[in-house]
C-alpha cells in the first residue's frame, strides 16, 4: 500500500504538486525542481507528455522520483499506447515500486507541437483504469498469470468546469466503479464551479468512495493566466482575474496571484468532500512552499509530521 494512500485513507489532508516539466536527457532536469517539492508535499506527480508534447517518459521519471524517495503519481495516457504497451508500462512502474497511478486520456494531439500525430486510444480512461486493476488481480488481460501481481492506488481526473456540468459527476461514478481511489480535479479558478460539482458528486454518495484533490495553480504573469485560457484545454480563466492582475502594478504582480492562490486554496480545503490539495506550480517550484506558507497553520501542522525527505 502506498504512503499516499495511508494518508488519504487515514482521513489526513494531504498536499501533492506536479514536478514542472523540463527538457532534457540528464537526470539533473528532474532532480533540481525535485529537491524543492520533496520537503513540502506528499507525493509528486509526473505528467505523461503534458499538453501532447514529448517529453521523458512518465515511467522513467516516476522512476527517478521513487529512487530519490519520494512517491510519485505516474501518469499514463490512453492517447499514445494500445492495450500491450499500457501493461508492459504499468508492469514496468511497479518492478520500481511505483504504485501510485493517474489514469488519463491525454490531450488531443492538435494541442501539441506535433498536430500530425496518430492518435491510438485503444482504450478510454475507465477502460485503463479496469486493465490495471486486472493487472492488480493477477493476471493479463488475455487470462494470462502475473506473478507477483502489482499492487496500485489507481486516481483519475475530472474537470468541474466543463459542461456539460451534470454529467461531469455521473463520469466520477463511471471512473470509481472502473476502479478510481482517488481525483485529481482540473485547475479551478473561482470556487464556485468546484463546490457546485462536490455538491453533485456528494449527492450520488461519491465522496465516502474517493478521494478528491482540487488543483490549484500558481502563477506568476497575467501572461500565464492568458496563456493557460487560450491554449490549455480544459481550462478556464475569468476574463476579470486576467483583467485584475493586468491592473496591479507589475512589480506586485506575483505576490498578489500568490495571495489569489493561496485565498482559492483556503476556500477549497474548507469544501465538503475535500481531501487535500493538488499544486501546480507553473510560476516555479519554489512557489509551492511560498503558498503553503500562506495556508492553514493546521494544514501546515500536518505536513510537518509526515513530509518526504529527498536525496538527490
Amino acid at each position: 500500500m502506498s504512503r499516499l494512500e495511508q494518508l488519504l485513507d487515514s482521513g489526513r489532508r494531504v498536499v501533492t504538486a506536479e514536478l514542472p516539466i523540463r527538457d532534457g536527457a540528464s537526470a539533473a532536469v528532474v532532480e533540481r525542481p525535485l529537491a524543492e517539492l520533496a520537503p513540502l508535499v506528499d507525493a509528486v506527480g509526473v505528467t505523461d507528455n503534458a499538453g501532447a508534447h514529448a517529453h521523458a517518459s512518465s515511467v522513467a521519471v516516476a522512476s527517478l522520483v521513487q529512487r530519490a524517495g519520494v512517491e510519485p503519481i505516474m501518469n499514463i495516457a490512453c492517447r499514445d499506447r494500445n492495450r500491450l504497451a499500457l501493461q508492459a508500462d504499468l508492469l514496468g512502474a511497479a518492478m520500481h515500486g511505483i504504485e501510485n497511478v493517474l489514469c488519463i486520456s491525454g490531450d488531443d494531439v492538435t494541442a501539441g507541437d506535433e498536430p500530425g500525430t496518430r492518435r491510438v486510444f485503444d482504450l478510454d480512461s475507465p477502460q485503463l483504469l479496469s486493465l490495471a486493476g486486472t493487472l492488480g488481480a493477477g493476471t493479463f488481460l488475455s487470462g494470462r498469470p502475473i506473478d507477483p501481481a502489482p499492487d496500485f492506488f489507481l486516481g483519475a481526473v475530472e474537470n468541474p468546469t466543463a459542461p456539460p456540468y451534470e454529467y461531469r459527476a455521473e463520469r466520477v461514478a463511471k471512473k470509481i466503479r472502473a476502479g478510481a481511489r482517488f481525483f485529481l480535479l482540473q485547475v479551478v479558478f473561482e470556487i464556485e464551479p468546484l463546490a457546485a460539482f462536490l455538491e453533485r458528486v456528494a449527492a450520488l454518495g461519491l465522496v465516502e468512495r474517493a478521494h478528491f484533490l482540487p488543483s490549484i495553480c500558481i502563477v506568476r504573469s497575467p501572461g500565464q493566466l492568458r496563456y493557460l485560457h487560450e491554449h490549455i484545454a480544459g481550462v478556464s480563466v475569468p476574463d476579470r482575474l486576467i483583467a485584475e492582475a493586468e491592473a496591479i502594478a507589475a512589480t506586485d504582480r506575483s505576490t498578489w496571484l500568490l495571495d489569489r492562490a493561496a485565498a482559492l486554496a483556503e476556500d477549497a480545503l474548507a469544501l465538503p468532500g475535500v481531501d487535500g490539495l493538488h499544486l501546480i506550480p507553473l510560476g516555479g517550484p519554489e512557489l509551492v512552499g511560498r503558498l503553503l506558507e500562506r495556508l492553514d497553520p493546521d494544514l501546515r501542522k500536518e505536513q510537518d509530521g509526515h513530509r518526504s525527505r529527498v536525496e538527490v
